[in-house]
């Protein structure tokens, strides 16, 4: 009788149904300002028929050379807001729901039901930080494809399959971690080259794999630059300002710092034993959480597969019956949250990074004009068509231009006052609590047109009717 329900499986669906069902009712999924401009380049894309190439949102880089990584990542958003703010939900809770399945499937199946449960849950968590409507949710059910296949590998002490490879070009047109991708099979292959009997053929057969991986890394519309893209990125000093870019931030307890207090505990016991190479990437997965907040997803997914094999020593995955209609039961609650989330509406108000009742106040004709505006509201100004001075694609803009943006803002008057001048600003668009909101209270010919609990806006007294 085929085994159509494994515990593993089931452990799996449920596994996938939280997940879905938390990105799919979560507010905080739309808490950031890039899924505003993700949406307009898809659309753009989908309208004019091509990959952008150049900026055609801003007036302070406009038709600048763009590098749109995340270019199929932008146009499946964009598909996916044809059904509004209920679509967008739905389409990162399924790549929510994907990724968590795997995880949980890949660690179920060689470990035991407790043991496997609180590692996945301790490792999706390191997630939430993370669960967001951007590129990277999308292609985070490709890493945990990639990281159980390349993990079954080693295991079984074989070269990845060939299948395996084609992620990586889908991969790559959807977000640029796919690099991290390429340095994993990498770091595994070192293991299988000095654990394996045959090092020779290990080492032929692994680099055989990863040198077509690389190569398969090729296949997106920028060749070469694509594959150097995402180093080239990381490289930017102006990085350091952003906050997922920031060391991880323990005066809070978080997700991670108690994933990372429980695999002490764990680990510390002895009871679980990991070679030392595995060991070493685990711990290069912690070191990379440390000095960037938006890596912990990187380590919540890939950790718990890489240390599966270890867990399973001491409490391996035994025989059981299999439950199908467990499995129908999380398939039909998969299928009523997904149709509850499709009826049910989505009310977007103002927020952090939504200053919809400000920019509402600011009159049509001076919306058109320069403005200078908070660095978090610019993926809305791009939404409602208005071109910023400023917005989260650091990579557009560079450390120079942004260097002096924070400079100006920090606030320094010398400053302020010539980049006024300079890009002829005639409004701006701030939180309220931002420094550079009373600098502007006092600097003569501006005056508050609006304020509110969120946003201030200035403008020019010659711009007022």
């Amino acid at each position: 009788m085929p085994r159509t329900a494994s515990p593993a499986l089931i452990f799996a669906l449920f596994a996938g149904l939280a997940a879905f069902v938390l990105a799919a009712f979560s507010p905080g999924l739309l808490n950031d300002s890039d899924t505003y401009w993700h949406i307009r380049a898809g659309e753009w894309m989908l309208a004019h028929g091509q990959v952008l190439r150049a900026d055609v949102f801003s007036y302070t880089a406009a038709n600048a050379p763009w590098h749109t990584q995340e270019w199929l990542a932008e146009i499946i958003m964009a598909l996916g807001w044809r059904s509004g703010w209920p679509g967008v939900h739905l389409l990162f809770a399924c790549a929510a729901a994907l990724t968590a399945f795997v995880t949980a499937h890949a660690v179920r199946s060689r470990v035991d039901f407790l043991p496997a449960l609180v590692a996945v849950v301790l490792g999706l968590a390191c997630v939430t930080g993370s669960l967001l409507a951007r590129p990277h949710l999308l292609s985070l059910p490709l890493l945990a494809l990639w990281t159980a296949g390349l993990v079954a590998a080693r295991q079984e002490d074989r070269t990845p399959p060939f299948w395996l490879i084609a992620v990586i070009p889908l991969w790559a047109n959807l977000h640029g971690s796919f690099a991290f991708g390429l340095a994993l099979a990498g770091a595994l292959a070192v293991e299988a080259v000095i654990e394996s009997n045959t090092r020779v053929k290990a080492a032929l057969l692994w680099g055989l794999s990863c040198g077509l991986a690389c190569a398969s890394a090729l296949l997106t519309p920028f060749g070469v630059e694509g594959l150097l893209f995402p180093f080239k990125l990381s490289g930017m000093q102006s990085l350091a300002a952003i906050g997922e870019w920031q060391a991880t931030d323990f005066t809070t307890l978080s997700p991670f710092a108690i994933a990372l207090l429980a695999a002490l505990f764990v680990f510390g016991s002895g009871k679980v034993t990991v070679p030392p190479l595995r060991l070493a990437l685990v711990l290069g997965l912690v070191a990379i959480a440390l000095m960037h907040g938006r890596h912990q997803m990187l380590l919540g997914i890939v950790a718990p597969m890489l240390l599966a094999p270890s867990l399973a020593k001491s409490w391996p995955a035994r025989e059981e019956k299999d439950q199908p209609l467990f499995a129908a039961l999380a398939m039909i609650l998969l299928a009523v949250a997904a149709v509850s989330r499709l009826m049910l509406p989505v009310t977007r108000g103002d927020d952090p990074v939504t200053p919809a009742t400000a920019l509402a106040h600011v009159p049509r004709f001076v919306r058109e004009m320069p403005v200078l505006n908070d660095y978090a509201f610019g993926g809305y100004l791009i939404w409602n068509g208005v071109k910023p001075f400023v917005d989260s694609r650091a990579d557009l803009y560079g450390d120079i231009f942004l260097r002096n943006y924070a400079v100006m803002t920090s606030p320094d008057k010398d400053a302020l006052a010539a980049a006024l001048t300079f890009h002829h600003v005639r409004w701006t668009i701030f939180q309220r609590d931002q420094p550079v909101v009373k600098l502007l209270d006092a600097m003569p010919g501006w005056r508050r047109h609006y304020v509110d609990k969120l946003a201030v806006v200035h403008i020019r007294q010659d711009m007022h009717p």
